[in-house]
């Protein structure tokens, strides 16, 4: 679906909602992708030495020295616009929490950072710049020289083992129906791994088709992800061998991933 980029700046800047010395602004989310529908929200990042003083509908709390990022939002051209606004100190402060260093703590992603800051970073290395693109370009090298994605790669990699074993245990006294939900958690968290290990970090399970489709890994072929997503071969009367052959997928799926 088409959206005109170029005219993003003026509509925030009409509602007094552009601060005038911004370090850069972006789009995020479906948009960015080119992944939007007519109901799509437009949100909008905007970076700032000093935090917004301007007008706010509300703020996310996070565990940052400075703990408020304001938001603000406003109906236009039949959309939902929403600005969020992260300081320079915040973001640096939030790539910190991602370090090597902290990686090597062994803490899982939701023990390092919110979903909101994890958020922060997946949409960054795949955001629409606004303004400020030498920034922006500076935050994703960082990113990317970051344990960002080890860290993601890891904590979804440790679930999909864990549903795997869920999902053997539950066969082993004949609860296939059990298995079933287990081997499909297991399953979401393998392909999850696999595309954050191929720089599709988001784990949104709504985009999951489309990072597919963006990534195409050959460790899976999209129609086999498909198939397995959507349970196309799936038959109640014969439950138990689709759930081992998923797991044997999943197993063959984490063998593939490079942390």
């Amino acid at each position: 679906m088409s959206f005109d980029f170029t005219r993003c700046l003026d509509e925030v800047a009409r509602h007094g909602l552009l601060p005038a010395d911004h370090r850069s602004a972006f789009v995020v989310g479906s948009l960015a992708r080119g992944w939007a529908n007519p109901s799509s929200d437009v949100d909008i990042y905007v970076v700032t030495d000093e935090a917004w003083a301007g007008a706010a509908s509300g703020s996310l709390q996070l565990p940052l020295t400075r703990p408020d990022v304001p938001t603000a939002h406003f109906p236009g051209d039949g959309r939902r616009w929403e600005l969020k606004y992260w300081t320079d100190a915040q973001i640096g402060e939030v790539l910190d929490k991602v370090s090597w260093a902290e990686f090597d703590t062994g803490r899982s992603i939701g023990q390092i950072v919110t979903r909101d800051e994890e958020q922060l970073l997946e949409r960054l290395l795949a955001c629409r710049p606004l303004s400020g693109e030498d920034w922006v370009r500076e935050r994703r090298r960082q990113i990317e020289e970051s344990a960002f994605r080890a860290v993601v790669v890891t904590y979804c990699l440790t679930n999909a083992d864990d549903f795997v074993e869920d999902a053997l245990g539950q066969l082993a006294v004949d609860d296939v129906d059990s298995a079933v939900l287990s081997v499909r958690q297991a399953f979401g968290h393998a392909v999850d791994a696999l595309l954050a290990s191929h720089g599709e970090v988001g784990r949104l399970v709504k985009w999951r088709a489309r990072r597919m489709a963006a990534a195409r890994p050959e460790a899976l072929p999209y129609e086999r992800y498909w198939a397995v997503e959507t349970m196309r071969d799936f038959d109640p009367a014969t439950a138990r061998p689709w759930v081992e052959d998923v797991i044997t997928l999943c197993k063959s799926l984490s063998m593939e991933v490079e942390i």
